[in-house]
């Protein structure tokens, strides 16, 4: 199974970030992201099997039993990827210490049990927005981020890639503390 750990986007962050979505949709051509799939990828374990999937879990109960909730702040729109078939456009999440701390918990939890995850990349807290967009070369409108929040849930999902995009469905979830 195709699978990753990942802050839950609380709702109020959803329903902000939805409307921001509709909101670049006028400008910027490209495949959006469904609201329901929103959320903050702390680790992609690509292809996994049962046990590996326990062995996640056991991670993800021991980074979170100390955690409180953590920080949810949007500090910008940004894009990576840029190439013929468009760049991945992202809402920029702080890089709070307590969110780089459970990121890194989760991170070392996994390589100590042997756990392969993409770390080719250093932890860059981002919800991605669209997939292959194609920017506009003006400015963007004036756009309204979604308000500092909290998230409260760390969860492992399935990945599913589909004719019209991935679908997600949570296999195990954990609240902090």
């Amino acid at each position: 199974m195709r699978a990753f750990i990942a802050l839950e986007m609380p709702e109020e962050f959803v329903d902000d970030a939805a409307a921001l979505a509709r909101q670049l949709q006028r400008e910027v051509d490209g495949r959006f992201v469904p609201a329901e799939n929103y959320h903050l990828t702390l680790a992609f374990l690509g292809e996994i099997n049962e046990a590996v999937a326990r062995d996640a879990m056991d991670v993800m109960d021991a980074a979170c039993a100390t955690a409180g909730p953590m920080p949810i702040d949007v500090i910008g729109l940004g894009a990576f990827g840029k190439c013929a078939g468009g760049a991945g456009l992202w809402l920029e999440i702080a890089k709070d210490p307590e969110l780089m701390a459970l990121a890194g918990r989760v991170r070392e939890g996994l390589a100590s049990r042997g756990v392969a995850f993409d770390g080719s990349f250093s932890f860059s807290p981002h919800v991605t927005l669209a997939r292959r967009a194609k920017l506009p070369g003006g400015d963007l409108p004036q756009l309204t981020f979604p308000l500092p929040c909290e998230a409260v849930q760390v969860t492992l999902f399935r990945s599913y890639l589909e004719k019209n995009g991935p679908r997600y469905k949570p296999l195990y979830a954990v609240e902090f503390g």
